[in-house]
């Protein structure tokens, strides 16, 4: 028997197992088949084919009945759902999406991110973002960040304070020459505050270095004074004060010079200029004490008004310049100021005092922001003392001491 003939009888025992043809009754593992009489339905062969596909197909699943479409989803549960007209002449609206949420309008008193600003907006902060100056891997404590800010409040006055890189210096990729000491030696009503703003001679290698020396050499030297120098400010005992300010400044200027890196060169073009303030915490002591070498401005603004508080200085220094190579030291300045309720004393560097005492418009708009009942943020402080003012791209440092 060929393999043909072999499935053929395959097919006919399924068959004959499946319908009990030929099988009979003592066909072992079958049961009796018995004939079930005449059929309404048609018995014909085709009939018992089909009959027979559909007993061995695979049963099929139920088909789910068909559920009205489910009402679109709204914003929140307890929202009412919507009614459209579907009559003759209507077309359902197609569903409306949810509406963006608005964001939330910035406060008046914080500065818009630079280019999303408003008219009703404070000014973006001065220039755009440059160059990160070249690191040495072998240096880098010399890298200066591009901005600094600081701010305290004790007993009567209220100081914030802010250094940032000038538009030049970023273009070019050059780090900050002005740097900036906010220190607090003691505690209590016997603490002093220091401030110290110093700026890197432009003509002298690592000039950015020497300005961080200066103010941590002096803010050392004030520091180990601090006790003294705070009693002769609380008895207003004016030259003691300055004498002994003289001395700890022309100490430091000279460890400065000592350090030049380039022993051939004038001393006078590596040491930075050096401008400082006094503070005492005690809130019964309003007396506030200046002292320095150099360029920079010290203002006061006294109802809505500026006043150039910086000491004369002498002609001589005046005519022969900080950058020629003069000789002889720059002459020390000093002075002492007493502070009103509502005065507010800024103290520079010669990057802001320029465009301060050049720029009527700038003068004005500083005195509008910082007149007001109160100190303003931090932030707010940075925003208005780094308000671009054309021809004056160098580094700005501000110090701003509000009197209540």
């Amino acid at each position: 028997m060929n393999q043909q003939e072999a499935g053929c009888g395959q097919e006919d025992d399924w068959w004959r197992e499946l319908y009990g043809e030929g099988g009979g009754d003592d066909a072992p593992g079958r049961a009796a088949v018995h004939d079930a009489g005449p059929a309404d339905t048609p018995d014909t062969l085709d009939d018992r084919v089909a009959s027979a596909l559909r007993a061995v197909a695979a049963p099929r699943r139920a088909v789910p009945r068909r559920q009205p479409p489910a009402a679109r989803p709204t914003a929140s549960p307890s929202a009412p759902i919507p009614l459209q007209a579907t009559g003759p002449g209507h077309r359902p609206a197609p569903p409306t999406p949810p509406a963006a949420p608005s964001a939330p309008e910035p406060p008046r008193d914080t500065p818009a991110p630079a280019g999303t600003g408003t008219p009703h907006d404070r000014p973006p902060l001065s220039g755009e973002l440059g160059t990160l100056p070249a690191a040495d891997p072998a240096a880098l404590d010399d890298l200066v960040p591009d901005t600094a800010l600081d701010g305290a409040r004790y007993g009567s006055l209220t100081l914030l304070a802010a250094s940032r890189r000038g538009d030049l210096a970023r273009h070019r990729g050059d780090v900050r020459r002005d740097a900036l000491l906010t220190a607090r030696f003691g505690a209590g009503r016997h603490a002093l505050i220091l401030v110290a703003v110093a700026t890197g001679r432009p003509a002298a290698a690592g000039g950015h270095r020497a300005a961080q020396e200066a103010c941590a050499r002096i803010g050392g030297a004030v520091g180990r004074s601090y006790t003294r120098l705070a009693e002769d400010i609380r008895t207003d005992h004016r030259s003691a004060l300055k004498s002994g300010l003289q001395r700890l400044t022309d100490r430091s200027y000279g460890r400065l010079r000592d350090r030049s890196p380039e022993p051939d060169d004038a001393p006078e073009r590596y040491t930075p200029a050096l401008r400082c303030l006094l503070l005492p915490a005690d809130p019964d002591c309003r007396t506030r004490v200046f002292f320095g070498v150099g360029a920079g401005g010290l203002f006061r603004l006294r109802e809505g008004a500026w006043e150039d508080l910086a000491p004369a200085v002498p002609e001589q220094a005046a005519r022969t310049g900080p950058d020629d190579g003069a000789d002889g030291a720059e002459p020390f300045l000093f002075r002492t100021a007493f502070a009103r309720p509502g005065d507010t004393l800024l103290l520079c560097s010669a990057g802001l005092a320029e465009p301060l005492q050049q720029d009527p418009a700038f003068a004005a708009r500083l005195a509008g922001e910082w007149s007001a009942a109160a100190p303003p943020d931090p932030l707010s402080f940075l925003a208005a003392a780094q308000h671009p003012v054309a021809g004056h791209p160098k580094d700005r440092t501000a110090v701003g001491v509000w009197e209540s």
